[in-house]
This record gives C-alpha cells, structure tokens and sequence, in this order.
C-alpha cells in the first residue's frame, strides 16, 4: 500500500473525541481498535522498509568498504517523511476504511 497517497496529515491534529467514538459508542473501543490498526500499519511499513534496505546489506563491514549510498538515503528519507502509524489508523478509522468487529456482541450459534 502506498502510505504517501494517504490523506492522512502529517502532523499531529486536534481531534473532537466524538467523531471517534460514533461507529462503536464508546471511545475506549474506537481507540482500541485505532491502536491495532496503527500496530498493522507499522508492521508493513517496517517489513516494507527491510526489505528495501536489504539490497543494500553489506555483509563485509570493514571501514574502507563503508560508504555513502544516495538510494539508501533516498528511501530512507521517504520513510521518515511518512505520516506516522496512528495518524493513518485514525484517517483510515474516519473514512471508515476499518472492519472491526467485537465477538462478545455477536450473538451465539
């Protein structure tokens, strides 16, 4: 997934609690499920980052053979300037792009 087409800000933004909590009622619940969101999102983004920088991996670290590569630097900046896990949980809960159920609510067969 491409987090930098996200409408999330990158910044941080003062939110009305409210809006959160109108899908589940509860503010406790919507901030739950906005946590575990945010933890998937960062996994990605984490495994994403690994793997682009495996390439660069250099498995001989002796000081003369250490030096600077522009597209490591690159990618490694596009990450940083990312909006961080939460921000995109919580524009993804807005939106509405969540699924989230709570088993305990559902009735029983």
């Amino acid at each position: 997934m491409d987090y930098k087409k996200s409408k999330a800000p990158v910044d941080t933004v003062t939110r009305n609690i409210m809006d959160l909590c109108q899908d589940t009622g509860n503010i406790y619940e919507s901030v739950a499920i906005i946590s575990k969101r945010a933890n998937q999102i960062s996994a990605e983004i984490k495994q994403d980052l690994s793997k682009k920088l495996q390439e660069f991996a250099s498995y001989n670290d002796t000081l003369e053979e250490v030096f600077e590569n522009r597209e490591q630097i690159e990618i490694s900046r596009y990450y940083e300037k990312l909006p961080k896990p939460t921000l995109l949980a919580t524009q993804e809960f807005i939106e509405g792009n969540v699924f989230w159920r709570d088993p305990s609510k559902e009735p029983q067969l």
